[in-house]
């Protein structure tokens, strides 16, 4: 809560620009990052794997800290977890730029990971508090939305030309004058919050959800080169079947669970934590998969490379609003719907990738696929809240953010795991892609299926029993 000073105090607009900060600074980040693999791997000569990890250290620690990172929030202030995300992020980013070789940029984007999960979820809930009327607070969250477009349409031509022509290294400086200028605006225009009853602290719940996701990725990424009946491997995916075992026994009976396992008695909370797992992992593999096939393959530039990508983003800005709409007005089964045909439709168009494969095709797939991946987000969250009470609203909308990040960061490693090992045995990089595609054209008939399900009769009833046990 905040106290009645602070609120007299308080700005709106002015602390949701400073939010607004935190998002373009981690959205143009991830897209960022994505055009300058090529020259990465150049300078460290680096492997498909260690690209790998160097997108997935930072997705994986993302998803395994979001809600412990919101529950802390809700402890000790909000505003105060913002800065020390900010300050980690920042000093990360500086980190970044100096690292002497692929290992230790990969630490270090853990470090980046681990001041993101401070960032965006911790900056929604001060927007949620701020903005106390219901079409104030919509408002908001659209202008929130529209962020996440405009920082990915920045991400990939911003990154393209410093790459370009200064080099793969200036591509984390730019988050060095947005973060200590969001953190000296924080610490004066932000009011301090908490929540009026904080979760307990569940650390070894925390500690399990790390070591499953971890040990998982790394038998995924690993397995091609170790072997996937070596020691080290099948030993991994014991751990991980293990951790999530565990975990299940453990959260069922604890009084106030980090992940409160009731939730998934709801079919559409659970069909709403698989569609975004889903739709995130054809997330992670698209731009890990384009962005090496637009600079290896084709030979573009950066620059050239990141233009090519701009339609995704473009559509991305196009279409998040008339989405939010379409759920206004209709429910969220129309623009899921959408989602898993867009999905499937621009997979299908590239799964006879090859080298030569005409320019207009591949920015048309992607012109689809944009339009796809930004009527999915809004009903993701929508889905997953809906019928819900209002108390448990917020932990709802962490688990489906946790799922965004699990998703993307199991599609890194299976696109690269996929990609790596066909084309180490002979193939071309664009013939190595193609059983990826199909992986992708899988999930979107997934999303879609899920999308119609998800509100039929049985499913909503499944919803008000849930939330009678929540409530």
């Amino acid at each position: 809560m905040i106290s009645i000073k602070d609120q007299a105090a308080v700005r709106p607009n002015l602390v949701l620009g400073i939010c607004c900060l935190s998002l373009l600074m981690v959205g143009m980040d991830v897209t960022i990052v994505n055009v300058a693999l090529p020259a990465i791997q150049h300078e460290f000569h680096a492997t498909v794997s260690g690209l790998q990890w160097l997108m997935d250290a930072y997705t994986l620690v993302v998803a395994s800290l979001l809600m412990f990172s919101g529950a802390m929030a809700d402890r000790i202030g909000r505003r105060r977890v913002f800065q020390t995300g900010m300050a980690l992020f920042t000093l990360s980013s500086l980190l970044c730029s100096v690292a002497p070789g692929i290992a230790s940029l990969v630490v270090f984007r853990a470090l980046q990971g681990m001041g993101a999960s401070m960032l965006n979820p911790v900056a929604m809930s001060i927007i949620t508090n701020i903005f106390e009327e219901p079409k104030a607070r919509a408002k908001a969250i659209g202008v929130w939305g529209a962020m996440v477009g405009l920082a990915m349409a920045i991400g990939p031509v911003l990154g393209g030309a410093l790459t370009q022509f200064v080099g793969w290294r200036s591509i984390f400086w730019i988050n060095l004058p947005i973060g200590i200028a969001a953190m000296i605006l924080a610490g004066r225009f932000v009011p301090e919050s908490k929540a009026a009853k904080a979760r307990a602290v569940d650390l070894l719940g925390q500690i399990l959800v790390f070591l499953g996701l971890v040990s998982l990725t790394y038998a995924i990424i690993q397995g091609p080169r170790a072997g996937w009946g070596s020691g080290p491997i099948e030993g991994s995916f014991a751990v991980s079947v293990a951790a999530v075992g565990t975990l299940v026994f453990y959260e069922r009976r604890r009084v106030d669970p980090l992940l409160d396992l009731r939730f998934f008695g709801s079919v559409p909370f659970s069909s709403a934590t698989v569609i975004a797992v889903c739709a995130f992992s054809t997330f992670g593999a698209f731009l890990l998969l384009n962005t090496l096939y637009l600079q290896e393959v084709r030979g573009f530039s950066p620059l050239i490379a990141g233009l090519c990508t701009l339609p995704f983003a473009l559509m991305t800005i196009l279409c998040a609003p008339i989405s939010g709409r379409l759920v206004g007005a209709y429910g969220t089964r129309p623009s899921l719907l959408l989602a898993g045909l867009a999905t499937l439709v621009s997979s299908l168009l590239l799964v006879r990738l090859a080298a030569d494969t005409p320019i207009p095709v591949l920015l048309f797939a992607y012109v689809i696929y944009g339009a796809g991946f930004a009527v999915v987000n809004i009903p993701i969250t929508h889905t997953a809240v809906s019928g819900m009470p209002k108390s448990q609203a917020g932990v709802a909308a962490a688990i489906a953010s946790t799922s965004r990040q699990v998703g993307a960061t199991l599609g890194i490693a299976v696109a690269g795991t996929i990609t790596g090992a066909r084309h180490a045995h002979g193939l071309s990089f664009a013939q190595a892609t193609h059983p990826v595609w199909w992986i992708m054209a899988a999930s979107g008939t997934a999303i879609g299926l899920l999308g119609w399900a998800s509100h039929t009769a049985w499913a909503k009833e499944s919803t008000r029993r849930v939330a009678h046990l929540l409530a």
